[in-house]
């Protein structure tokens, strides 16, 4: 997963992508919910493990498709931890977050119509319980987690298996199943599916994943003290070309490199 191009990508492309690819997200997320309900009624357990496989590795293809444009985040608590930590302008920051919304609520709307249900409806299914609200801010944050430790440790290439990895196992190590993302839930709750969630509860999950993602900024921050905004804007989808000197600044962190790459030189910070 190399650089496609060594020239810098326009925030209009960047944008369109991050809308494509929160899309395909969404329409992955509720139309393999509504599949599992059809396919094994009345078996939930079965839905669920469905609906998490076929997210987590959706997700890992959807990163690949759009990662080289955009640098693949579908969710603005990665942008704006991002931007904390200079990988992203707070201005692409902020231009990515209405195409990520968008983008999920249209791919909703589109699960929707694919199942043969009205466009929208919003769900009654309520989530707001403190079990839920903890459960989102340790999702979010162990997402923040697995993907700036990867970033500084040099192991962005393997970050969209990790990410799917992840998001698939949160779906049942957490009671909310593991939202972890502000523009998911927006969007989710315009499908009255397996996933949807309630309009009442969506306010109480944003906060979780916000406070998720300031807690998450918090420990990358004492792990890796010197993450640099090199290492931030190759999250996910690695595109700086410098990967090869990441282990070094890892090392710089006292972090152990990563296996499969030899330690480089070691840059002044």
């Amino acid at each position: 997963m190399g650089a496609v191009s060594s020239e810098p990508v326009t925030l209009w492309r960047r944008v369109t992508a991050e809308f494509l690819g929160s899309g395909f997200l969404a329409a992955v997320v509720i139309g393999s919910g509504i599949a599992a309900q059809r396919l094994s009624p009345g078996a939930t357990g079965l839905e669920l493990l469905e609906n998490a496989a076929a997210t987590a590795a959706g997700l890992f293809a959807i990163i690949l498709m759009f990662g080289p444009v955009s640098g693949g985040h579908f969710n603005p608590v990665v942008s704006f931890a991002d931007a904390f930590f200079g990988g992203l302008s707070w201005r692409d920051a902020a231009a990515y977050l209405p195409a990520q919304v968008a983008g999920c609520t249209a791919g909703a709307v589109i699960a929707n119509l694919m199942f043969a249900l009205p466009a929208v409806t919003l769900s009654a299914k309520h989530r707001a319980t403190p079990a839920h609200f903890l459960s989102e801010v340790i999702a979010t944050a162990g997402l923040l987690l697995v993907i700036f430790a990867l970033a500084r440790s040099g192991r962005s290439r393997s970050a969209p298996a990790a990410v799917g990895a992840y998001i698939g196992a949160a779906y049942f190590f957490t009671s909310s199943t593991s939202f972890a993302n502000p523009a998911i839930t927006i969007g989710r709750m315009f499908t009255d599916t397996f996933a949807g969630i309630a309009p009442a509860s969506v306010p109480s999950f944003i906060a979780a994943q916000v406070t998720g993602g300031i807690l998450a900024a918090g420990a990358i921050k004492a792990l890796y003290p010197a993450m640099t905004p090199a290492d931030a804007a190759d999250i996910i989808f690695p595109h700086h070309g410098d990967a090869g000197q990441a282990p070094a600044r890892a090392a710089h962190d006292g972090a152990s490199p990563s296996a499969d790459r030899p330690p480089g030189p070691v840059r002044s910070h």
